[in-house]
C-alpha cells in the first residue's frame, strides 16, 4: 500500500497551497507534514505530496534530497544530526561520533535496537562558533563534550522511559 497522509493533513496541505501563487511553494510544508506524521520521507511520500499539491514529483524529490532535515529511511526518536563540517571537525566532532558508537552503540545510518537513537552526519548547521554541535528534534546542542553527550543521552532515555539513573 502506498504511503498517504491522513485525510485531515491532506486537507490542510490543500489549504496551504491556496496561500501561494504557485503550488510548488507548498512542497516544503508538505514534506514537513510527512515528517510530523511519519518521521521520515521516501519516494512514496514524495509522490503523495506531489499528487496532493498537483506538482511534478521530481520537484518534491529535489526538495527532499536537498535538505538534510528529511531523512529517507526510518530514524530513531532522537535523530542526532551531527555536524561534521570544518569547524566541528577541527574541534573534535569525529572523536565524539566515535564515542557515541563505542559508549552508546549509536552508529551512523543505523537505529538503536530500542528505536530511540540514530545518527546522521550533516553539513554545516551554522553554529561554527560553538562547535562541535548537533541538531536533535529541532534543538541545537553546542560546545559538545563526552560529558555533555552522556548527559543528553541519559536524559533522553529517561524522557522515553528507558533509563532509571
Amino acid at each position: 500500500m502506498a504511503y498517504e497522509l491522513p485525510k485531515e493533513m491532506q486537507e490542510k496541505l490543500k489549504e496551504v497551497v491556496g496561500h501561494y501563487p504557485d503550488p510548488m511553494s507548498a512542497i516544503l510544508p508538505g514534506l514537513h507534514m510527512v515528517m510530523e506524521h511519519r518521521g521520515w520521507v521516501d519516494g512514496e511520500a514524495c509522490d503523495h505530496v506531489a499528487e496532493v499539491i498537483n506538482v511534478p514529483p521530481i520537484h518534491v524529490y529535489e526538495a527532499m534530497t536537498f535538505y538534510t532535515y528529511f531523512p529517507r529511511k526510518p530514524v530513531g526518536k532522537y535523530n542526532l544530526q551531527f555536524c561534521h563540517n570544518i569547524a566541528c571537525h577541527l574541534r573534535g566532532a569525529q572523536d565524539l561520533i566515535a564515542y557515541l558508537d563505542e559508549k552508546h552503540g549509536i552508529r551512523e545510518g543505523e537505529v538503536t535496537v530500542d528505536g530511540l537513537f540514530s545518527l546522521t552526519k550533516v553539513e554545516c548547521l551554522g553554529a561554527c562558533g560553538n562547535a562541535p554541535m548537533m541538531l536533535v528534534r529541532d534543538k541545537y546542542h553546542e560546545d559538545l563534550t563526552v560529558e555533555k553527550l552522556d548527559e543528553l543521552i541519559e536524559n533522553w532515555k529517561k524522557e522515553a522511559g528507558n533509563g532509571h539513573k
